[in-house]
């Protein structure tokens, strides 16, 4: 089905697991792809350290007692290593730089680098929506919000609707909580698994996912399929913008390309040989529409039966 779940890894590749298996070796290459991305990110006009230490100086503490749940259980999967970050998605460090990385990131997607390459990923998933949904919702939930980047470009594109952020990382909704004050946005931010979110049912028109499901186990992607099933009224829909796993990119990726891309990501082998329509169709939705949105990325929208 994709490049990752049928090429072998070469000998290339063999000797680069070999090395990262080497923890100053792998703290080595870490620092360097650190380094890269940060002088790419200035030359397409992202200030990563000054924004970072612009963060760092915030008094923290408050924002995240006011944001984190103290029942939440993190499950084993969350605490792993993501993104070259130790401790994952549950850190300071993780939550500062997450902007600036997608928006680095991103600038590549069409070749180039270009500063509005994130905001053209967005806006090519709005289109779909756009595409599939006969009236504007009204009620909108963003599940993996992270620091509300995902969150801001659906209010923006829908600002009649009512807008709920969760992520499972109370550093990131910190940061999304202040984001929001500083922008003046009316978002409910609520610290929760996206499996379990203790959120009404039939709560929301649309339920929309970006660039989350490549980070999960095929076990917790089911989960999160039927809870927002649940999550959704009848005849809403829920929709998820990620990497694309029938993408001639990834099939034409050299083996140890995507070795090194799934040392920080460890579930990707997961996630693209994931069949999500038959997982939707199990969740109890019809059958999705999937749209390429970039190279790299694909929309897929499914409608509550």
């Amino acid at each position: 089905m994709t490049a990752l779940t049928t090429k072998e890894p070469d000998f290339v590749s063999r000797v680069i697991n070999g090395l990262l298996s080497v923890k100053p070796l792998a703290e080595f290459a870490k620092s360097r792809a650190r380094t890269m991305m940060i002088q790419r990110a200035q030359r397409i006009g992202v200030n990563w350290p000054e924004r970072v230490e612009q963060l760092q100086a915030l008094d923290w503490q408050e924002r995240f007692t006011q944001i984190q749940n103290p029942t939440v259980t993190y499950p084993a999967y969350y605490q792993v290593s993501f993104h070259a970050y130790e401790k994952g998605d549950l850190s300071w460090d993780a939550a500062w730089e997450v902007e600036c990385a997608a928006l680095t990131v991103h600038s590549t997607l069409w070749g180039g680098e270009d500063p509005a390459g994130d905001r053209k990923l967005r806006d090519s998933y709005h289109n779909a929506l756009n595409t599939q949904l006969s009236t504007p919702p009204q009620n909108i939930l963003d599940l993996g919000c992270s620091t509300g980047m995902s969150t801001f470009a659906l209010q923006d594109h829908y600002p009649q609707a009512t807008l709920t952020g969760l992520d499972l990382s109370p550093y990131f909704l910190a940061v999304a909580h202040y984001n929001s004050e500083q922008q003046q946005r009316a978002v409910t931010w609520h610290h929760a698994p996206a499996e379990a979110s203790g959120l009404p049912p039939q709560s929301f028109d649309l339920v929309s996912s970006c660039l989350m499901f490549h980070e999960l186990p095929q076990a917790a992607a089911r989960a999160i399929l039927a809870e927002a099933q649940r999550l959704l009224r009848p005849g809403g829909y829920f929709a998820l913008m990620d990497m694309n796993p029938r993408s001639s990119v990834y099939a034409t990726m050299p083996p140890y390309i995507l070795t090194l891309l799934k040392s920080t990501e460890p579930y990707l082998d997961q996630y693209f040989s994931l069949d999500l329509e038959q997982a939707l169709s199990e969740a109890g939705f019809e059958q999705p529409t999937i749209t390429p949105c970039t190279p790299r990325h694909r929309a897929v929208i499914a409608k509550r039966k």
